[in-house]
């Protein structure tokens, strides 16, 4: 006679990996807004808005950050978007 064991998934693996998926979804969706706003509002005179479209794409998050705190708030007081 054989007695079933009852196999479990282990709660804190999934939850540490669920948890970790959500920041990492959070942190590519700030990186793509990062790079929408730079496209879409910056202005076209000069080449600021391709410098920092490269600064973007390839320093990706240390790059989107970089753009929020430096650029962002100067752009908005400079042109109002």
């Amino acid at each position: 006679m054989e007695i079933a064991v009852e196999q479990r998934m282990p709660v804190l693996p999934v939850l540490v990996i669920g948890i970790a998926g959500l920041f990492s979804v959070g942190l590519i969706a700030f990186w793509i807004w990062m790079l929408v706003d730079c496209a879409s509002n910056e202005p076209s005179t000069g080449n600021d808005k391709l410098i920092w479209i490269l600064v973007i794409v390839l320093a990706g998050l240390l790059g989107a950050l970089i753009y929020l705190i430096a650029r962002r708030p100067q752009r908005k007081a400079q042109y109002g978007r």
